[in-house]
């Protein structure tokens, strides 16, 4: 391919991208929502709600959960949901940061631009959002083991092109699937089930993004970078999933950590959820070229695959 063809193709590209942009920015402003007025903050929290849909608990179906008092069931989930709250704060934080350092210097009069500074402005609110919901469920701040911080903290700094988005997408992804279980769910508390309502809405924009940037930034993409960025970007995910839930949840909750932690573990039910959450996730890595033998591995490791 000669250096013309390459600008040609380029060339033809930018108008999509910059429609998909525009078109997210007007979506942006007829449907978007103020978490401090749209989550009921006020009330007090009922215990006899959980705190997301039961089977999405990492010890539902396992006899441990059989052996848990109806109190100590919901407790847990509450427990959990403000986890992966708080684990979403951190993987925010570094998409913010992530989406910064790319735009940096760049058109500002690009609708991409403009677009990047709108998910920017979002995933501030989410993150304060999910930080008050963590609170109102009477949660600690859970966080990732220190190990893991730090290579987020690494990351971060060096994680670009389409690494970067394919890394988004996968945290949003598994998350939005389970928050559109919880929305729903009428078992669980009201004030999350609106939270989970606002993040669905606002971060279908910011998946339909991703997978844009994604698919832009592999245009010309060797078989060699595909293989390498494959991998970055199945370890990136298998560390922000495993996160997800803090191994602290068992002991707050008030349940013997050693038993949870080993049942959890082992517990079919939930890897099965979590493998049929990314159906469509790994049907996109794969036409992209970045379902690799190799980043398999780490896919299954996380029950993802």
């Amino acid at each position: 391919m000669t250096r013309a063809d390459t600008r040609t193709q380029a060339d033809e590209a930018a108008p999509d991208r910059q429609a998909v942009a525009q078109r997210l920015l007007d979506s942006s402003q007829t449907l978007s929502y103020d978490p401090a007025t749209e989550v009921d903050w006020e009330t007090p929290l009922d215990p006899s709600y959980h705190g997301a849909s039961p089977e999405w608990s990492t010890l539902y179906g396992t006899s441990y959960w059989d052996d848990l008092t109806a109190e100590q069931q919901r407790e847990l989930t509450r427990q959990e949901a403000a986890s992966v709250a708080s684990t979403g704060i951190w993987f925010e934080m570094i998409l913010q940061q992530m989406v910064l350092r790319d735009f940096y210097a760049k058109d500002p009069t690009d609708p991409a631009f403009q677009w990047a500074l709108t998910e920017i402005a979002d995933e501030c609110r989410h993150s304060i959002m999910f930080a008050r919901g963590a609170a109102k469920l009477r949660a600690p701040a859970y966080r990732p083991r220190r190990f893991v911080v730090e290579l987020g903290r690494a990351f971060k700094t060096v994680a670009a092109g389409e690494a970067a988005y394919a890394a988004i997408l996968v945290a949003e992804e598994v998350l939005d699937v389970m928050q559109r279980d919880w929305m729903r769910d009428e078992r669980v508390v009201p004030f999350v089930r609106t939270v989970n309502n606002i993040h669905v809405v606002e971060e279908s924009r910011h998946m339909k993004f991703a997978r844009e940037e994604t698919r832009e930034r592999l245009k010309g993409a060797g078989r060699l970078r595909k293989q390498i960025n494959a991998l970055v970007v199945a370890i990136a995910s298998y560390f922000i999933v495993t996160s997800m839930v803090s191994k602290d949840v068992y002991a707050n909750a008030g349940l013997d950590p050693k038993r949870a932690i080993r049942e959890a573990k082992a517990n079919e039910h939930h890897k099965s959820m979590m493998r049929s959450s990314c159906a469509g996730l790994m049907e996109f890595l794969d036409s992209a070229g970045l379902l690799t033998r190799a980043s398999m591995w780490f896919y299954k490791r996380a029950s993802l695959i």
